[in-house]
């Protein structure tokens, strides 16, 4: 018995160099965007989310402050959970305690704050700085101990059960506007950055407080700093630029100068791997730390004052990509993943089918799937009660295409018309690649061409001129040609359409043959100096 003879399958052609990298591809799947504006339209100053819990216990909130509110919003459902208040003037820097149920936030009065979360009771007050505290963060290591940085030119360790700073460090001669616990280390070193142009590194156990371990000189007030959790890295943004400071060789490893205006924030991503900036002039920037490449980015209306990916699930995956800006809007964009991702999908194919005016077609393709899914599920449970289920493929076989009809019955000439035809739906440059390619290697190729006039030659002729430019093209093009020139040249005097066209095709080959021969020369002058170098 015969076998059923199957339909000539489309050609595919490779993929060239792609313009939108892995990278690119990643960040854009951060979408379902989410615009919050503060209630009055103050800045969106900080964004923070509490470290890693070591025991896996991690807190499912993280904290906006804008002006004199900190709010605190759900990891899982990107809600709105809590708002406090109880601020004298313009809150600072609010941060939840890694275990969720400690918030800490600074004043531009000097103050300290410590409230519970669930109960919003203030715990603790601390009124040592005389001037705005900008930064106040946790200990990764110790839940009781937290550090501040403020205007008054001071960096203070706190303890909960206190009420006096356990430490003060001296030495910065302006503001200090930012700092950090360096993480991995046990014995809580600090980091700060001030608007004297210098990054400081400070340890509690040495006997003077006035004199920090470790200074790196910049030429622009320090913004904000970010330590690495290899814990021999910092990040450093100073104007415009971001500089990466190595701890253990005591010196700048690399400056990034990506930012046309004043960087404003940086965070981690992708468990460390990547580093996100933010800046005025209203662009983030993604980099990837072992060359400090930008591999991404992204433009925002207003200028950014806080930038902040959230990550979330045991492998502390990116979710949110958390932005504050000037204008006093807080924008999410989450990355969705899993069963997520396909319905949000399948969404946008809806609405762009409701567009394009196909949603008939659509529903019934969507329709046709649910069934096939159904038939096969049922196949499966049927299965459970025998020892061999042999099934055929459930879906139905492709119709047989007139131009593939036409193929099959050596109607070659026949074929091509078809897929030439511009008022035919299997009109497009691939099908009629694959129609030339079946001709060649059936060495009809010829045929199909000859015997033609000058009207029903030119739809030929015109493929050849619009393709013939493309590599993935060139070697069908050519043989086409060269049949054409050989059957037709000789009709060129009596038909000017036919003279037109072949001149054409001669202006596009020739503009071809020069750029390759530029293509030559550029190739051999570069060799000589490779040559030269060596």
């Amino acid at each position: 018995m015969a076998a059923e003879v199957a339909p000539l399958q489309r050609l595919k052609l490779p993929s060239g160099p792609s313009t939108i990298t892995a990278e690119q591809k990643y960040w854009r799947t951060f979408k379902n965007q989410l615009v919050i504006p503060t209630p009055t339209e103050v800045p969106v100053t900080h964004i923070t989310v509490p470290v890693a819990n070591p025991t896996g216990d991690t807190s499912d909130l993280f904290a906006v402050t804008a002006g004199p509110r900190v709010q605190i919003y759900s990891v899982k459902t990107r809600k709105l959970v809590k708002t406090f208040t109880r601020f004298a003037d313009n809150a600072r820097s609010g941060e939840i305690r890694r275990d969720g149920r400690i918030l800490v936030a600074g004043e531009d009065s000097g103050r300290i704050q410590v409230f519970d979360v669930k109960s919003r009771a203030i715990l603790k007050t601390w009124t040592q700085h005389k001037q705005p505290v900008w930064t106040t963060k946790f200990s990764p290591t110790d839940l009781t101990t937290l550090m501040s940085a403020s205007d008054d030119r001071s960096v203070r360790l706190w303890d909960l059960p206190s009420s006096e700073s356990t430490s003060v460090f001296l030495g910065h001669t302006d503001y200090v506007r930012s700092g950090a616990f360096i993480p991995g280390t046990m014995s809580n070193l600090l980091v700060s950055g001030s608007y004297d142009n210098t990054v400081r590194i400070w340890d509690p156990r040495t006997p003077t407080s006035s004199s920090s371990v470790m200074t790196f000189k910049h030429n622009a007030p320090i913004e904000d700093v970010l330590p690495l959790a290899s814990a021999t890295t910092v990040l450093a943004s100073a104007g415009n630029q971001i500089s990466v400071l190595d701890l253990v060789a005591a010196k700048p490893r690399h400056v990034i100068t990506n930012h046309q205006k004043t960087v404003t924030s940086l965070s981690i991503a992708s468990n460390d791997r990547r580093v996100v900036s933010a800046s005025l002039d209203g662009h983030i920037k993604i980099y990837e730390t072992t060359g400090w490449n930008v591999v991404a980015g992204a433009k925002y209306p207003s200028p950014i004052l806080a930038v902040r990916v959230i990550s979330a699930g045991a492998n502390n995956d990116d979710r949110h990509l958390a932005v504050g800006m000037q204008s006093g809007v807080l924008s999410l964009r989450t990355r969705l993943t899993g069963h997520e991702a396909a319905r949000e999908l399948e969404r946008e194919k809806e609405m762009q089918a409701l567009i394009a005016g196909t949603i008939a077609t659509h529903d019934r393709a969507k329709n046709k799937r649910k069934k096939q899914a159904t038939a096969i599920k049922r196949l499966e449970m049927v299965g459970e009660g025998v020892d061999v289920v042999i099934a055929n493929d459930l879906s139905r076989p492709k119709r047989e295409q007139p131009w593939q009809k036409d193929l099959r019955h050596g109607d070659f000439k026949g074929a091509l018309d078809r897929v030439l035809d511009p008022t035919s739906k299997d009109f497009g440059p691939l099908t009629v690649l694959t129609v030339l390619v079946a001709l060649r290697h059936r060495s009809a190729l010829r045929a199909a061409l000859e015997g033609r006039d000058e009207i029903s030659v030119q739809p030929i002729l015109r493929w050849v001129h619009a393709h013939i430019i493309d590599p993935r093209y060139v070697s069908v093009c050519a043989d086409v040609a060269t049949h054409l020139i050989d059957l037709y040249a000789e009709f060129t005097e009596e038909s000017a359409e036919l003279a037109a066209a072949f001149k054409t095709l001669h202006s596009r080959v020739r503009l071809e043959a020069t750029r390759a021969q530029v293509s030559i020369m550029t190739l051999g002058m570069l060799e000589s100096v490779l040559v030269g170098s060596d």
